[in-house]
């Protein structure tokens, strides 16, 4: 009996070693950006299914995706954050929202649908208001209680600095976005760096829930001021969010599920392809177990900032990720070889990711955002 309660023990944080809350999946075919079938949101499932039940989609119209995916979940434990799209062109919004109303007539919302979430970045991108973001997660709450479907969270999604009362006022939760690295923050400051902003929140929204909806490291690309992509630092970034979240019971949806090859470059960052946990090919870009908690200790306090947790000397976990860089064949998995290593990339500053602490120096650049 002893043995077999040590094999679970074992087996237990085996799994834990590769869970993820929940994974940013944008269903699109990762090479051409052809449109999902139910057959190949399926494959990408099962690749995922070792590592998540849960995945988050940006829109249910573009690409007409949301149904291949809600399909492709059906008779499964699946969980799904659906999207709808929000910029200037409110009529984007409205064929989001009215795909969403049909889809529920289609599809067991309660059994699949673990969130609605209305927009992404609209506010940060200034594209919309605070109060016009607001009013349409009102809508989208309210169009869904007259379906019986009240019980659904409904919520948008922004970078840490665009939530203001009205916003958290109209949410069910909190759904905000980290990234150190468009704050040019260095890998030993990033783990502080993004705790420093969950904690700011949630100051500001008392008894609201406040989960990451995004956050991430690139493995390529250019520099963006201390901040560097590297497969360690990804891999570290990972490790050390992952295993404080968990400690301090954070939701999260993980930056991204795969490289996407398929999106385009611009003159401002040459990262957007090298988000993924998984390669183009589908493949891990990390050996097995993808991070383990044993010895994490959190690089600063509940409260405390980036710049704090410097000079008051908490504890550093860099030691522990030691020799990575001069020894990729521990961290990629068997036949590494990455046919979009060469890819160009979207900025992920057309995202909205980059902050304002950053904003200066990309100043004059517009780009739009693709998902």
């Amino acid at each position: 009996m002893k043995l077999a309660v040590t094999l679970a023990a074992l087996a237990s944080a085996v799994s834990a070693a590769n869970e993820f809350h929940a994974m940013a999946y944008n269903p699109k075919q990762l090479k051409t950006g052809d449109c999902p079938t139910v057959d190949s949101v399926r494959d990408d499932l099962k690749v995922l299914s070792a590592y998540t039940n849960e995945v988050r989609i940006y829109s249910v119209q573009d690409c007409n995706q949301g149904e291949p995916v809600l399909r492709a979940m059906q008779n499964t434990d699946w969980k799904i954050q659906l999207g709808l799209w929000i910029n200037k062109d409110d009529a984007v919004y409205k064929k989001d929202k009215d795909e969403l109303l049909r889809l529920a007539g289609v599809f067991d919302f309660k059994k699949q649908v673990s969130a609605v979430i209305v927009g992404n970045e609209a506010i940060y991108r200034e594209e919309q208001t605070s109060a016009q973001v607001a009013a349409k997660v009102r809508d989208v709450k309210q169009a869904l209680t007259k379906l019986g479907l009240a019980d659904i969270p409904v919520t948008t999604s922004e970078t840490w600095p665009s939530y203001d009362k009205t916003l958290i006022d109209a949410v069910d939760y909190v759904n905000m976005h980290a990234f150190p690295f468009w704050e040019g923050t260095h890998i030993n400051d990033a783990q502080a760096k993004a705790f420093e902003h969950i904690y700011d929140l949630q100051k500001l929204a008392g008894d609201k829930k406040v989960v990451v909806g995004e956050t991430g490291w690139p493995d390529g690309g250019a520099n963006f001021d201390q901040a560097v992509p590297s497969l360690a630092n990804e891999q570290r970034y990972l490790r050390e969010f992952i295993c404080r979240a968990q400690l301090e019971k954070i939701d999260y949806v993980w930056f991204s599920a795969f490289d996407e090859a398929w999106k385009p470059v611009n003159n401002a960052s040459d990262v957007e392809t090298h988000w993924g946990v998984f390669k183009g090919d589908k493949s891990p870009k990390f050996k097995s177990p993808m991070y383990d908690c044993k010895g994490f200790v959190p690089s600063s306090k509940p409260g405390e900032s980036a710049s704090d947790s410097e000079s008051s000397g908490s504890v550093d976990n860099s030691s522990e990720m030691d020799g990575l860089d001069s020894d990729l064949s521990g961290i990629y998995s068997e036949n590494s070889s990455d046919d979009d290593s060469t890819s160009d990339a979207l900025s992920r500053i057309g995202d909205g990711r980059l902050v304002i602490s950053a904003v200066a120096s990309v100043a004059g650049i517009a780009v739009a955002a693709l998902f």
